[in-house]
C-alpha cells in the first residue's frame, strides 16, 4: 500500500459514465467542471439531466461504446455490475478503452472485468471513500483508493487518477486483495452497527450524551443507504463474513462479562 498525491501533467479525457445515478451525477459535476467531455449511458432515462449539465446522454448501449471514448467509468451498484457489464456488446469498441469502476468492494469487480473485457482494454479498480454528503463541500483530504489491475496506457490512466489528486484527495494505493481487506474491518462494520441500531429503532433522547448523539447520526446516515449496498458488501466481499462473526463473538463475551460482574455484586450483597 501507498499514499501520494500526483502532480504530474494531464490532458483532457472522454469519460463515459456507465449508470448515472446519484453517485455518477455527483462525479460528474467536478469532473465537468475540470473540463472533461463527459457522454452518459444507464437502465433509466437521464436525458433532462443530461442536457441541463451538457452531457450526451445514449439510450442505445451500443451507440454508447461506438463513441470515441478514452474512459468508461462503472458507477453501477454492487449487485447490478455482473449483469451490466454481460449485456454490453463489447465488440462495439471502437478501440482500447480504460474501464474504471467505483464499487465498494474491489476483488468481485476485477475479476469480472478481467474476465468479460477483451484483453486490450485497461482495467483501474477505484473506491472513492467519499459520496453526495460527505464530498459536498469539496474533496480535500477525502479518501481516494485505487489499483492498477491492467494498465498499458500509463497516461489515460494517469489522467483519471489525477482528476482526484488535483481536487485534494489522499490517493492511496493498494491491491484490491487489501482494500477489501481493510473494508470488511471498517465499512462493512460501520453499516452493520448502523443497520443494528435502527432494528433496535433507538432515538434522541432529551438526556443524549455527545456519544448518543454519534450513533444516532449514524443510524440515520446508514439507513439512508441502499440495503443493495450493505448486502453488496457483504456478499461480494469474502473477509465481510468472518468481521460478523468477530462482532457476534464481541458482542456476546461484553454479554457475558456483564452477567459475570452483575452475579459478582449480587453474591457481595449477600454477605
Amino acid at each position: 500500500m501507498s499514499t501520494s498525491s500526483s502532480s504530474s501533467s494531464s490532458q483532457t479525457l472522454r469519460i463515459g459514465i456507465v449508470g448515472f445515478g446519484t453517485f455518477g451525477q455527483f462525479l460528474a459535476k467536478t469532473m465537468i467542471k475540470q473540463g472533461h467531455s463527459l457522454s452518459a449511458t444507464s437502465r433509466s432515462d437521464y436525458s433532462d439531466i443530461c442536457l441541463q449539465m451538457g452531457i450526451h446522454f445514449y439510450r442505445d448501449v451500443s451507440d454508447f461504446l461506438a463513441a470515441d471514448i478514452d474512459v468508461i467509468l462503472l458507477c453501477t451498484s454492487i449487485l447490478s455490475l455482473s449483469e451490466v457489464v454481460g449485456s454490453m456488446p463489447l465488440a462495439s469498441l471502437k478501440r482500447p478503452t480504460l474501464f474504471v469502476d467505483v464499487l465498494s468492494v474491489k476483488e468481485h469487480p476485477r475479476e469480472l472485468l478481467l474476465r468479460e473485457l477483451p484483453l486490450h482494454s485497461d482495467i483501474l479498480c477505484t473506491h472513492p471513500m467519499f459520496g453526495p454528503v460527505t464530498g459536498k463541500n469539496g474533496w480535500k483530504g477525502l479518501t481516494f483508493m485505487y489499483d492498477k489491475v491492467r494498465i498499458r496506457n500509463e497516461d489515460i490512466c494517469s489522467s483519471f487518477i489525477q482528476i482526484f489528486s488535483s481536487e485534494g484527495c489522499k490517493m492511496v494505493q493498494m491491491t484490491c486483495e487489501e482494500h477489501d481487506k481493510a473494508a470488511a474491518k471498517s465499512q462493512f462494520i460501520t453499516h452493520t452497527i448502523g443497520r443494528t441500531l435502527a432494528e433496535m429503532d433507538i432515538q434522541s433522547t432529551p438526556i443524549d450524551t455527545k456519544g448518543f448523539q454519534e450513533l444516532v447520526k449514524l443510524k440515520e446516515t446508514m439507513v439512508g443507504n441502499s440495503f443493495d449496498l450493505f448486502s453488496g458488501l457483504y456478499v461480494y466481499n469474502r473477509f465481510a463474513r468472518q468481521e460478523l462473526e468477530n462482532l457476534e463473538r464481541a458482542l456476546q463475551k461484553v454479554k457475558e462479562t456483564l452477567v459475570e460482574k452483575k452475579k459478582e455484586e449480587q453474591g457481595q450483597e449477600k454477605i
